[in-house]
């Protein structure tokens, strides 16, 4: 029988990553467990391990390491030439588009995030009015990465069936 596999990490290409790690760790909290660092196209376990990912020719990039309260992991890339995405909810094209943070005052973070840069794409909406506190509103990042904020848990939210 297959047993859940726990949840690793997600990373996210940022233009500036200075100014993302202070936005990751100051507006939501989040750890950082390696500052931005350089790694170079070489022979190093590292060198050899992005060649694989992006193929030859890469050259340098910028990265540092973040957790959430849980130990989820948060990657961050800042590449050479990077450049914004003409849609950054480009919900139809295969492949991820968002991922979520959890915090029980959605609306304490929602201002926090707004206040440093960040954008609220709709309101704050109830998945079960006047029954249940449950509640989500989509943010994107200073950087334009876009992300959900939930009031609760994921399997709170939707064990009680949220679209019935």
């Amino acid at each position: 029988m297959t047993t859940p596999r726990t949840f690793s990490h997600i990373g996210l290409s940022v233009p500036d990553l200075e100014a993302a790690v202070k936005f990751y760790s100051d507006v939501l909290g989040f750890y950082t467990l390696m500052p931005p660092s350089e790694v170079v196209e070489d022979d190093s376990a590292i060198g050899l391990m992005c060649t694989d990912v992006f193929g030859p020719g890469w050259q340098s990039l910028r990265i540092a390491h973040l957790s959430t309260g849980d130990g989820t992991g948060i990657e961050l890339f800042e590449f050479a030439g990077n450049y914004a995405p003409e849609d950054n909810l480009d919900y139809r094209r295969h492949g991820t588009f968002h991922f979520a943070i959890q915090d029980p005052d959605l609306e304490g973070l929602l201002a926090k995030i707004v206040a440093a840069g960040g954008k609220q794409r709709m309101p704050v909406r109830e998945y079960f009015p006047g029954e249940k506190p449950y509640r989500m509103v989509y943010v994107e990042d200073p950087f334009g990465n876009v992300f959900e904020l939930y009031s609760h848990s994921y399997e709170l939210t939707y064990s009680a069936g949220a679209y019935s």
